[in-house]
């Protein structure tokens, strides 16, 4: 199979929520690929750091993610402005460790507006442009906990499973339009999201035991699945949630 199926040159990625962690790597391994970078988040001066670091060519497009309007002006805006978005990482979200009986309704309402809304605000403003393009690639964000639970996180866990239903639900109705729809799971990696997990010697001993790899992920190994699923590459798969989780949902 020739590499250059899995080139992005001439693509546009838009990337939410990647001044940092694994929506900043993503970027960063997207344009290695030859993608162009559109970088989101709500810290504008975090933002234009990310683009720094990543060089010239960057940009950088700073909207909440949950504020449906605000997003739809925001993707419409740069359309015309700038051109296609090609591909669309729904990357941005956010965690809440509390037991279910004490977990405060505010912050539950948070995780949906943040993990589960915002892929459905920056998915449809995105794919109502690819539709008539007759082609696009979304790749939306997912988890572990898509197909596990651990205790003190099932409001988190169930938006992950919300995620992965939905992009299932993208898939349907967008594939006829030529839209690849897809999954990408990560398991547990050393990212800012998980810093309190990492810096736990408990906790990272338990986890290098659950998974058959013995290790956390480093966030650099998320790159070439989402490339694939950006690329012609994976130009007949659509609907699937793809776990990178160093086999830990294939182990009891």
């Amino acid at each position: 199979m020739s590499l250059s199926l899995f080139d992005l040159t001439g693509r546009r990625a838009l990337i939410t929520g990647s001044s940092q962690g694994i929506g900043f790597a993503l970027a960063k391994g997207l344009m290695a690929a030859g993608a162009e970078i559109v970088l989101n988040g709500r810290d504008e001066g975090k933002l234009a750091a990310a683009a720094a670091e990543l060089g010239e060519g960057v940009h950088q497009l700073p909207f909440d993610a949950t504020v449906h309007d605000a997003v739809r002006a925001a993707v419409d805006g740069f359309e015309a402005g700038n051109g296609a978005i090609d591909i669309l990482v729904n990357n941005a979200g956010m965690q809440h460790r509390t037991p279910l009986e004490d977990f405060p309704a505010d912050a539950f309402e948070r995780l949906m507006q943040t993990n589960i809304a915002s892929v459905f605000h920056v998915g449809q403003a995105c794919a109502r442009h690819m539709i008539g393009r007759g082609r696009g690639k979304i790749i939306n964000i997912a988890s572990v906990q898509t197909a596990l639970a651990r205790p003190g996180i099932a409001p988190y866990t169930m938006t992950k499973g919300a995620v992965a239903n939905l992009t299932k639900g993208m898939a349907t109705d967008w594939a006829g339009y030529g839209l690849q729809c897809n999954g990408l799971a990560p398991g547990y990696f050393d990212t800012p999201l998980n810093a309190a997990l990492v810096a736990d010697p408990e906790f990272s001993a338990w986890l290098e035991k659950r998974t058959p790899a013995g290790r956390w992920g480093n966030v650099e190994e998320l790159v070439g699945t989402c490339i694939f699923l950006a690329s012609d590459a994976s130009s007949f798969v659509n609907g699937t949630t793809v776990f990178v989780d160093g086999g830990i949902t294939a182990s009891l």
